[in-house]
């Protein structure tokens, strides 16, 4: 299993609460979380994308220039980028993520975010598509980011964007095991999970059940299976551990007592661009409660609340089904993601060594 956290590179931390928490937005307390993340055994960050405050954040830094700030402040830890399509030119990013991806040694990765803030592209002029439209974009996005990654006078036409004869060099790191940088997407929907089986390395899924997570693991797998591709896959998990297990729960009814209700409606409002908008009414935030929304991936329902011997088996419980890496969020970054790694991941590795997963692969 591997870990990753949110960068908390906007305001308000992670959570839409007004609980106190020392979490905070600026580069110098982002810095010292990737250091301490890095140190105790994760493998990965994730910065936020957003242009516009929503649901309570008001403030927030570029998704690019901060993982910059990030890579070039660390040795081991990977840094996975979010962009908007629509927003951001996919030949502009190929050629950021080169840049980034020569100068820190292979250490950037993508995650391409397909959208649900509608304000954001009305603000700025940019059409805004229904749903799975959205995902189309995103492919083709992903298309030209591996084309112009591998390719030299590279052509692509799309019904998005055309590319005329783009010659990208220096081109990423070709590593063992890893020929360019790997590309991570989320959603829950069905337009997302063909997406994540015919394009992407990574599918991250919003918190849920073991059940909903693995009927989404095994509806990816089959797709990806079918074109001769295999997929990882991706859990938000909102993670309070503590030594006693009422203590956790305390703090997550602390949390959720805490919420900004007003905020929570707006965010409420403003996903139903999401999941809700499709035909079938499947993927993300379909039937999020407002108590889940407080935690903006409905990082609660993954259920990593305890002590750590319990956090540890829940996770162990997410291998089993498939989950390759847990992306964790928690109220006080600094002391929590020291906290997890020096208690939680070594009980995690006690038990992958005792109870070896049999590693699925496409067939």
């Amino acid at each position: 299993m591997k870990f990753a956290h949110w960068v908390p590179n906007v305001s308000g931390g992670l959570v839409v609460s007004k609980a106190p928490q020392r979490t905070d937005w600026s580069l110098d307390y982002n810095i010292e979380l990737a250091k301490i993340a890095e140190a105790v055994g994760f493998e990965y960050a994730l910065t936020q994308v957003r242009f516009m405050g929503s649901y309570g954040a008001e403030y927030q830094h570029d998704s690019v220039m901060f993982s910059a700030a990030l890579l070039a402040n660390t040795d081991r830890l990977n840094v996975i980028t979010g962009i908007l399509p629509g927003l951001c030119h996919p030949g502009v990013v190929a050629k950021q993520g080169a840049t980034a991806d020569q100068i820190f040694n292979g250490r950037w990765s993508i995650n391409v975010a397909s959208g649900w803030f509608r304000a954001e592209y009305d603000a700025l002029g940019v059409q805004w598509l229904e749903h799975d439209e959205r995902y189309v974009r995103s492919r083709e996005f992903i298309d030209i980011l591996r084309g112009a990654w591998s390719e030299d006078d590279f052509c692509y036409d799309g019904k998005y964007w055309k590319i005329n004869g783009y010659n990208l060099k220096p081109k990423p790191l070709r590593l063992p095991g890893r020929p360019m940088p790997e590309i991570f997407q989320g959603g829950n929907s069905l337009a997302a999970q063909s997406m994540a089986a015919a394009v992407s390395d990574y599918y991250l899924m919003n918190g849920n059940s073991l059940d909903a997570h693995k009927e989404q693991i095994d509806a990816v797998r089959k797709l990806a299976a079918a074109q001769g591709r295999r997929v990882k896959f991706g859990a938000n998990a909102f993670v309070i551990a503590r030594e006693n297990e009422d203590e956790a729960w305390d703090e997550l009814r602390r949390i959720v007592g805490f919420a900004d209700d007003v905020a929570v409606r707006g965010f409420k409002a403003a996903v139903k661009e999401a999941g809700q908008s499709t035909k079938d009414k499947k993927g993300m935030w379909v039937d999020s409660s407002e108590k889940d929304l407080v935690q903006y991936n409905d990082g609660f329902r993954t259920g990593l609340i305890g002590t750590p011997e319990q956090v540890a088996t829940k996770i162990h419980d997410l291998k089993k089904i498939g989950v390759d890496l847990v992306l964790c969020a928690f109220l006080h970054f600094h002391e929590e993601t020291r906290y997890f790694g020096e208690r939680v991941i070594p009980l995690v590795r006690e038990l992958e060594l005792a109870d070896p997963v049999r590693e699925l692969r496409a067939a």
